[in-house]
């Protein structure tokens, strides 16, 4: 496969993982992160990091709505929940596991 083959292949499956993640408001990021590691924030922090190899102005803002859909303001207020006791002991469990880009 060449590489612009792979590059469009890669960026159609990164539409669909966040579009999936867009539609699954009722999945929290503390699951994510506690299942998987990362979570939506971690995503936009990601596609930060990589707009700043790539020399591509991006800001924070743009990145968070690129992922979520929306601003994070609007997303804590329609769909994030209080976490519960368990999970954040599982979330300080798994930390050691979390990416190095969530920065837990």
């Amino acid at each position: 496969m060449d590489e612009q083959t792979r590059t469009e292949l890669e960026a159609a499956a990164w539409r669909s993982f966040v579009g999936h993640l867009q539609k699954r408001t009722d999945v929290q990021n503390i699951d994510l992160m506690n299942l998987s590691g990362f979570c939506r924030n971690c995503l936009y922090k990601w596609l930060l990091a990589a707009a700043e190899t790539q020399g591509v102005e991006l800001s924070k803002d743009d990145a968070i709505q690129q992922v979520y859909g929306m601003s994070y303001a609007d997303w804590k207020a329609n769909h994030q929940t209080k976490a519960t006791d368990a999970q954040m002991q599982l979330f300080e469990d798994t930390r050691p596991l979390h990416s190095e880009i969530s920065g837990h």
